[in-house]
């Protein structure tokens, strides 16, 4: 029998030519626990506090890096400082940008894949 309940998304695809990088990119910046298990092509990342669920999978030949149509956002209330701390960790991070009513800055992964931090899941939608 079909579950008729509406799925959601938990998991994301991100495929590279340094997955062991790109974890330790994700672990050391965002927090996030690294799995491997024996005999799996893929390393899963689990975030610390709930949230989406990255899996990094061997890109093949023909799969080119950072060519990507999707951008990880990660959720910080500061963007400010918490682009300062990333700066610290030797990270190249492009400016700070005002949008309607947050900031986001954007950067890459290792393996060229694009990533942003916004303050936009801290903003009210109204009354």
């Amino acid at each position: 029998m079909i579950n008729h309940a509406t799925p959601s998304c938990s998991r994301v695809v991100i495929y590279t030519k340094k997955p062991e990088d790109v974890a330790q990119f994700y672990a050391e910046l965002f927090g996030y626990r690294v799995i491997t298990k024996d005999g799996d092509r893929i390393i899963e990342l689990r975030p610390p506090n709930g949230g989406l669920i990255l899996m990094l999978h061997a890109a093949g030949k023909g799969q080119k890096q950072g060519q990507s149509l999707v951008k990880l956002v990660f959720d910080v209330k500061d963007v400010e400082f918490f682009r300062q701390k990333l700066i610290e960790q030797g990270l190249a991070i492009g400016p700070v940008h005002q949008a309607d009513g947050y900031q986001f800055a954007n950067f890459r992964d290792p393996s060229g894949n694009p990533v942003s931090i916004s303050s936009r899941a801290f903003v009210s939608d109204g009354p």
